[in-house]
Order: C-alpha cells, then sequence, then structure tokens
C-alpha cells in the first residue's frame, strides 16, 4: 500500500503533466481558430469553382480536357492519405487509417499509396504499395507545394501511369468532431444522367469571354488543386480540434486523479494523526491507573 511521502510524488506528477496538458490545449485551440477561418473562407470558393466547371464542361459541345478522360482500361489508381506528424490527437490518425484499410480490402484497383503526415506512413508503409512521402519547409504546407504535388500526380494521370487519384482525409465538421472521407480528385467526370439533368436545369447557354474552351483550360486545373488543397485545410483543422479535444480530456483527468489522490492522502494522514492521539491517549491512561 502506498504512504503518504509516494502519493505526495504521484500528486507531483499529475500537477505536471497536467501543466502540459493545458498547455497544448490551449496552444491547439489558438491554431484552430486560424485554421478553422481558412476552411471555412476556402471551401465555399472550391464548391462553387466545382460546380462552375460541372456546369460549363456539361454544357460546351465537343470539349474534352486531359482531367476530364476516364480511363476504363486502366486498373491502377494513386491515393493521397493526409494525416498529422504527431500523436496526442486522439482517433484522427486511426480514423483515416481504418477508411484506407477498409478501401484496400474492398477495391479492385491497384492503389499505389502516397503520404502527407508520419502517421499514417508508419501505420500503413508494410500493407500497401508505397509511394512518395512529401516533406515540407514548415509544419503547414503551402498552396504552392500543394499545387506542386497535385501537378505531379496530375502528370502521372495525363501519362497513364495511374487511371484515378483519390485523397483521404478527415473532413471539419466542427472543433470536436471530423468526418473521415475518401475523394476521387481525377478524373472530374460526370455521368451521363447527370449532364443531362444539368442541360434541363440550363435550356439555354451563355455568353463567353474568353471562350468556352479557354475559361476551363485554365479552371480545370485549377479546380483539381483547389480540392486537394481544401482537403489538406480539412485535415489541419481536424488535427487541431482533435487535438483541443484530447488536451482538455486529459486535462479532466488529470485533476479528477489529483482528487483522487489528494483524498486517499488526506484519509491516510487522518488515520495517521488519530492513530497517534489514540496511543498518546492508552499510554497517559495507564500513567494514572
Amino acid at each position: 500500500m502506498a504512504n503518504i511521502k509516494e502519493l505526495k510524488k504521484k500528486i507531483k506528477s499529475v500537477k505536471g503533466t497536467l501543466k502540459i496538458t493545458t498547455a497544448m490545449k490551449l496552444v491547439s485551440a489558438a491554431k484552430l481558430n486560424r485554421a478553422q477561418t481558412a476552411i471555412q473562407s476556402s471551401r465555399p470558393y472550391a464548391q462553387e469553382l466545382e460546380e462552375t466547371i460541372r456546369v460549363v464542361s456539361a454544357l460546351v459541345q465537343n470539349y474534352s480536357h486531359p482531367y476530364l478522360e476516364e480511363k476504363k482500361d486502366n486498373n491502377r489508381a494513386a491515393l493521397l492519405v493526409f494525416t498529422s506528424n504527431k500523436g496526442l490527437c486522439g482517433n484522427y490518425n486511426s480514423s483515416v487509417v481504418k477508411e484506407v484499410r477498409k478501401m484496400l480490402k474492398t477495391t479492385s484497383e491497384d492503389l499505389k499509396v502516397y503520404f502527407i503526415g508520419k502517421k499514417g506512413r508508419d501505420l500503413l508503409k508494410n500493407e500497401v504499395n508505397l509511394g512518395k512521402f512529401y516533406t515540407f519547409s514548415k509544419q503547414d504546407p503551402t498552396y504552392h507545394e500543394i499545387q506542386e504535388i497535385s501537378k505531379e500526380l496530375g502528370s502521372l494521370f495525363g501519362s497513364g501511369e495511374f487511371g484515378k487519384i483519390y485523397v483521404a482525409y478527415n473532413s471539419f465538421k466542427s472543433a470536436i468532431s471530423f468526418e473521415t472521407t475518401i475523394k476521387q480528385v481525377l478524373p472530374m467526370s460526370m455521368d451521363l444522367e447527370v449532364k443531362e439533368e444539368l442541360k434541363k436545369n440550363f435550356p439555354f447557354d451563355f455568353k463567353y469571354e474568353p471562350a468556352p474552351n479557354e475559361i476551363l483550360d485554365a479552371l480545370i486545373p485549377e479546380t483539381y488543386t483547389s480540392s486537394i488543397y481544401t482537403a489538406l485545410l480539412d485535415a489541419t483543422a481536424s488535427e487541431h480540434g482533435a487535438r483541443m479535444s484530447s488536451m482538455d480530456s486529459a486535462s479532466k483527468n488529470c485533476k479528477e486523479a489529483i482528487r483522487n489522490v489528494t483524498l486517499k492522502m488526506n484519509k491516510m494522514r487522518q488515520a495517521k494523526i488519530t492513530t497517534e492521539l489514540i496511543e498518546i491517549i492508552s499510554g497517559a491512561e495507564s500513567l494514572n491507573a
């Protein structure tokens, strides 16, 4: 059974842990605020850009682009996985890894997996056809760095190395929740039914300046890059939210542990004092006998 000295040492240790978890929670909260602002600003632009491409490409006749072409005879695909470089963020990384493993079991495609974030690579490197692991000059990659990655994967798609490009990431919902998503970013194709529906919704054509082909040639690569960058922003905000939530739970557990150990120590101290008082009273009574 632990003595009072050992319990004091344990309380001191847990208080040290509490300081660390509280500091990490505050840092994550500050980072989350910036990341949440970034994704909430970027997501409407990406969605509107994608919708514009869908409408214009459905209405324009006899237009083709490498990023729109389906390669039905190509069974190879690339999967870009977004995870964190650090732990202590709850089930953030395990959720992505779980979805990737599920995809590996259910798909008939020959997947090659690329990674942004060390945790995903460390967990999956022995289970997948390992592609490139991307590193950056700073902790969070810039738009230009993501643009270079998208160009690299896009060129592999255009050359026929891959028939599809996917991204796996956690989509940010709120500070305490995210949704793990695997999204196809190439080819940017639509079903015939969807095209026909869009044509019904827009029975007229637009006036374009410059020509619609030029507009699509410029916007399609931008839309593709934007979809990958938005996935990164989603993943970043989800990571900071998960870490903040995890550190909040850890801080509460530390406080509860300190309370319980302190209560136990006080009971032991009280029992020791009571025992000493009984011994003193017993000794005094024996002298008076």
